[in-house]
């Protein structure tokens, strides 16, 4: 059974367009699942749809030697045909693939791709096909997602009785332990959902690493693992980079494979004042809560973990990348006096602690006097499921 995601609307939108559709995102993550549910969506109208997978050594063979190879694959007809290639990032030059069936074939053909990582899209596209193509990034399921998957959609948005609030609850931190890779949302059996975690953490991300060409795989498990223990803290590549005993260089280029294999996000800082606010050093916090407590090595309950504060930052990081579906737009705040608001985005600013007991407003005193129009709003254990999910 196929769920929709929230993304399938907002691709629906850009159908009738022109443009060509390219869906990234992590491993894992359904984005084959959203290729056949757009297939299906676009069959229904009466738009025929035909699926390729790069996967496959003789299509892509194929379609390597001449992007025209492509009508040799497809059925001929009178009508457009909706193209839906997967793994796209496995052509040798993606990019003068879509650019030439943009240029000149986009009355015959629509392809809607997918490609397992930015990080491969970025360096085998070459140019940023402005203008021919929509770009939409697919993460693990956020909590509404979740509920869908299990479904359980009617937790949301109306009056619970006692059973269901416990229901939701039970359902929030199975999330909040296990994380949103649908796989492992749909398997109940908690050892199976460990397992498949481990796959994810371990195989997966080794096929990033093999794929991005860095061969010392031990060390980039092990910077995974400091980030993972340092999540909401200031990324200091140099720091790590003496810590590990790794070349300044290197780090950066771990950091950036994942970054662009949506392993890691990194959030930028918020300023107004140059002089007083500015660091160049990001925040990092994981895509998927589950993955993290994978590198973590501990899946308990959150009130029972020793990192529990950073770890309730990386879960409101997720359901305001949720709301926003753009990373530019989370930031946080830091004065050089280190005073510091966990997340700024739009017109809201948050704090998150565990809990709220013995805080001192005072603190922020600084960020609401130079950011009066921005609402910061205090976050504890307690009360976030109910903020995003009431």
């Amino acid at each position: 059974m196929l769920f929709p995601r929230e993304a399938l609307e907002k691709i629906k939108k850009v159908l009738p367009r022109e443009e060509f559709i390219v869906l990234t995102g992590a491993r894992q993550t359904g984005k084959t699942s959203l290729l056949m549910l757009l297939k299906a969506h676009l069959e229904k109208t009466g738009q025929p749809g035909h699926y390729l997978n790069l996967e496959n050594t003789e299509t892509l063979k194929l379609l390597n030697e001449h992007p025209l190879n492509l009508f040799e694959l497809i059925p001929a007809g009178k009508t457009k045909m909706n193209v839906f290639i997967d793994e796209i990032q496995y052509l040798n030059n993606p990019t003068n693939f879509l650019k030439l069936h943009y240029d000149e074939n986009r009355e015959r053909v629509k392809i809607i791709a997918s490609g397992s990582s930015a990080f491969y899209i970025d360096e085998k596209f070459k140019d940023s096909l402005a203008g021919r193509k929509f770009l939409f990034e697919l993460y693990p399921l956020n909590f509404h997602e979740f509920l869908v998957f299990k479904q359980a959609g009617e937790l949301l948005g109306q009056k619970l009785s006692v059973y269901n609030k416990k229901r939701k609850i039970k359902l929030w931190t199975e999330y909040l332990i296990y994380g949103g890779y649908p796989k492992i949302v749909l398997t109940e059996e908690e050892e199976l959902k460990n397992i498949l975690l481990e796959e994810i953490g371990s195989a997966y991300v080794k096929k990033d690493i093999v794929e991005a060409g860095i061969k010392n795989t031990d060390k980039y498990f092990a910077l995974l693992k400091i980030l993972a223990e340092q999540t909401g803290c200031l990324v200091n590549s140099q720091e790590l980079a003496n810590t590990l005993n790794l070349a300044h260089k290197t780090i950066e280029d771990y950091l950036h494979v994942m970054k662009k294999s949506y392993q890691i996000a990194f959030v930028r800082p918020f300023y107004k004042n140059l002089r007083k606010e500015l660091t160049k050093m990001p925040k990092a916090y994981f895509y998927d809560l589950g993955l993290r407590n994978f590198f973590m090595n501990d899946y308990s309950k959150p009130e029972r973990r020793p990192d529990k504060g950073a770890y309730l930052e990386n879960v409101v990081f997720r359901e305001l990348l949720g709301r926003t579906s753009d990373l530019d737009k989370i930031k946080y705040w830091r004065t050089q006096e280190k005073n510091e608001v966990d997340f700024v985005t739009g017109g809201q600013a948050f704090e998150v602690k565990f809990d709220l007991k013995g805080l001192k407003r005072g603190k922020y005193g600084q960020f609401q006097k130079e950011y009066p129009s921005i609402k910061l709003t205090f976050l504890a254990y307690d009360l976030i499921m109910e903020y995003f999910y009431p």
